[in-house]
């Protein structure tokens, strides 16, 4: 156990508005044994504070804890807290069923051609699709690439709907339901043969790009990608490439290299595409799915114990 100060107040930074209700999640901490606050930009801080927050500032380097209420905290500077001493903690491992049923939606979606019927719903238009485009997932192969929480949840939603599914991950610890596990640097022998290949990695220095011309051109013609990790994953020219000369058959992408998708993106004109606003992990419980997570971290920081999702 490490000694800290001990947390007298629960900030909680108004850039949550990003993705949740301010109010609604400062009322989630009421059972709390710390009072919650709504607070702006410009405010003071010391080792007795604890902030959650949707985006880093430079006096959060003051606070005792900070926790960022997203997966990804890419923008915050882990070295500055680890040179400053104060903890970080982030929001891994509570999106497993959200993104988990986005990705499975685009997956049933492409296959038995969701999207295409709405698009000609729009247009008042009885569309019928050749005969050799619809088909089931059942028996079709899947790779998932990167098997954490989320990869996890996306291999056993599709086990249940008798998809054959490999996965790429560096441990080769077994996964339930994948029938064989590919080291990264087997990538492309992962992909081969997957009718759907599904990202759900971080983006580091190592994924930037993984999905290039030579891993479209390594894929079937009729596979399709699905992209619930981050933008920058894939490389998004390449994909337009891939899709636009059919190599490649089509995606459904949650995240975008530029966020909002800019209007001039030919993804938007494309019809094997479908294209969601970085809104995988949204839900009506989601303030209340990381009030949760905050709350057992303030617990266990008042008695000295390790933070969960610590990463810095």
């Amino acid at each position: 156990m490490t000694e800290r100060t001990e947390l007298d107040q629960l900030y909680v930074h108004e850039s949550v508005e990003n993705v949740i209700p301010q109010d609604a999640f400062v009322d989630a901490f009421d059972e709390v044994s710390i009072p919650a606050e709504l607070v702006g930009d410009g405010r003071e801080y010391d080792a007795s504070d604890a902030i959650a927050t949707y985006a880093p500032r430079p006096e959060f380097l003051d606070a005792g804890w900070v926790h960022c209420i997203r997966a990804g905290y890419d923008e915050f500077d882990t070295d500055a807290y680890d040179a400053a001493g104060v903890a970080l903690t982030n929001s891994s491992g509570i999106h497993g069923s959200t993104v988990g049923e986005l990705a499975l939606t685009f997956m049933l979606s492409l296959a038995r051609l969701g999207h295409r019927y709405r698009d000609h719903q729009n247009e008042r238009s009885w569309w019928e699709p050749p005969y050799d485009r619809p088909f089931t997932i059942e028996n079709e192969r899947v790779c998932v690439v990167g098997l954490g929480t989320i990869g996890e949840a996306i291999a056993t939603r599709c086990d249940a709907l008798g998809m054959d599914i490999v996965g790429v991950r560096r441990s080769d610890e077994p996964v339930p339901g994948v029938s064989e596990l590919f080291d990264p640097d087997r990538l492309r022998d992962a992909i081969e043969n997957a009718r759907f290949v599904v990202l759900t990695v971080p983006h580091t220095p190592e994924t930037e790009g993984l999905l290039s011309d030579e891993e479209f051109a390594a894929m079937r013609d009729d596979a399709f990608v699905i992209n619930v990790a981050r933008g920058p994953v894939v490389d998004e020219e390449s994909l337009i490439a891939a899709i636009k000369n059919d190599r490649i058959a089509g995606a459904g992408l949650d995240v975008f290299e530029t966020e909002p998708l800019p209007d001039d993106s030919p993804l938007w004109g494309l019809d094997e595409v479908i294209i969601s606003p970085h809104k995988g992990s949204a839900t009506n419980r989601y303030h209340l799915d990381i009030a949760d997570l905050v709350a057992e971290n303030v617990r266990r920081y008042q008695s000295g114990d390790i933070l969960k999702n610590r990463v810095a």
